[in-house]
């Protein structure tokens, strides 16, 4: 335990929304303790992006005491306190489940606790104590708690420790904890990435042969992971480690194919991936807009031009081709990570944009401009132009044209027309108005003859 002068956490850098449950809790006559990432994030300097509470209340009871509360979950019961925006998640202590039967049939609402075929948690309601609570947790950085009442800090698994030796250690059997939940698989990796934390020797050994869990996993819930990894603000450092645990097969299976060809393409398709999630942390440290479609997008690429490769061979039309490659790629994507309608819609626009960038006739370029999604798909041209030379020009061009203002932008195209289309720019050549009459008469001539004759 550290006392209050023994540690740099402060109230000031707790949410203030969840220093009041903390205290209506314990008011309440309630435990209560600030827990998990927060507490960790805390000692390390950072600034935690959640805080989460544990108490010895049961849901019902949590709910009972706040109106703005709502309960969720079956698997894992849960209480969301809700202020706007801010939800401070509140979780009852749990506690080992040594006799939790092992079904594959829909658990009963009486079952506190169950196993899948494989171990994995289908249910996991058995309520316990601190101490319990605090052996239950996955990492031992995770598995420190906050207590208001004296600002003390409890640790019963040596994550104080850990923190000092920078590392990353499981509590308990890592192989055991990976098979209970898969899912820890990539928190392990995230967090080692996130906090600049080395994965402790035994929980790093079983990560390779395990990884073939989250097959096992809902694509939904890997949605929600994906996020967690990809949009935290060290997406190349996750995703690069991810390869070389030998898990991102088993989320980005197309990605991961194209990217082991070695072929010219793979290079510069693993130029261009690199280039993306780099892009996408340096946004986010600046704190600008991102979305997930866009990456997915990046990931996808050179999957769907191999697609396309394949369709245009079959003979099928080019912008057939294109369509029918675009819905094969992302519903095999979907198997793995639930793409929600909208974002894999939007990945689909960025792909869609690519082909018509590149037709610079003054009809397709202000119908591309005007598109919702152009900036995205400008900057996804701009990526795949910096690793692909050929590219530079067009990107270069689409730079240009978006600075000028109406004018300079008619005598940008024109010239571009003239330079791409040179022949259907030459002058038409005049006719003479008196042959034009006479071929006119000639013509009419004729026709009534052939009337006649008719």
């Amino acid at each position: 335990m550290l006392t209050r002068d023994q540690h740099q956490v402060s109230r000031k850098n707790i949410s203030k929304n969840a220093l009041k449950v903390l205290y209506r809790l314990n008011q309440a006559g309630y435990q209560a303790y600030l827990v998990g990432g927060g507490v960790r994030d805390l000692l390390l300097g950072l600034r935690p992006k959640d805080f989460d509470v544990a108490t010895d209340a049961t849901p019902e009871q949590i709910k009972a005491e706040f109106r703005n509360c709502r309960l969720i979950g079956r698997r894992f019961r849960l209480a969301h306190i809700l202020y706007g925006r801010e939800i401070i998640e509140v979780a009852t202590f749990r506690a080992n489940h040594p006799e939790a039967s092992v079904s594959n049939k829909k658990p009963s609402k009486r079952d506190l606790s169950r196993t899948s075929e494989q171990g994995m948690l289908v249910r996991d309601n058995v309520y316990g104590s601190l101490v319990d609570d605090a052996f239950r947790r996955d990492f031992t950085v995770n598995a420190l708690y906050y207590r208001v009442t004296d600002f003390a800090i409890l640790d019963y698994t040596g994550g104080l420790k850990d923190l000092d030796k920078r590392q990353l250690k499981f509590i308990g059997d890592p192989e055991e904890r990976y098979r209970e939940d898969p899912v820890r698989i990539l928190r392990a990796i995230r967090l080692s990435c996130k906090i600049n934390l080395q994965i402790e020797t035994k929980t790093h050994a079983p990560i390779k042969q395990l990884a073939q869990l989250l097959t096992h996993v809902s694509s939904a819930r890997l949605w929600d992971e994906s996020n967690k990894m990809l949009l935290a603000g060290h997406a190349q450092a996750t995703f690069n480690s991810l390869k070389q645990h030998g898990v991102a097969q088993y989320l980005f299976p197309l990605t991961i194919q194209s990217l082991n060809d070695t072929s010219s393409q793979a290079q510069n398709f693993n130029q261009f991936v690199q280039s993306a999630l780099k892009n996408t942390d340096k946004r986010i440290a600046d704190q600008q807009p991102v979305t997930p479609a866009f990456l997915f997008a990046v990931f996808l690429w050179q999957p769907l031009l191999e697609q396309i490769e394949l369709f245009n061979h079959k003979g099928m039309p080019p912008y057939e081709a294109r369509q029918k490659a675009a819905s094969q790629v992302m519903t095999t994507q979907q198997q793995c990570i639930g793409i929600p309608k909208r974002f894999s819609m939007m990945a689909k626009e960025i792909w869609s944009l690519q082909f018509r960038l590149g037709v610079r006739r003054r009809k397709s370029v202000f119908s591309v401009i005007q598109h919702p999604r152009f900036r995205a798909a400008y900057d996804f041209l701009c990526l795949r132009a910096a690793s692909d030379t050929e590219l530079q020009e067009l990107a270069d061009w689409w730079t240009e044209f978006q600075i000028l203002d109406d004018q300079d932008r008619n005598q940008m195209l024109q010239r571009t027309e003239k330079q791409l289309n040179p022949k259907n720019l030459k002058p038409k050549k005049k006719v003479n108005s008196k042959n034009k009459h006479r071929r006119s008469r000639t013509k009419t001539k004729s026709s009534n003859d052939n009337d006649a004759h008719g």
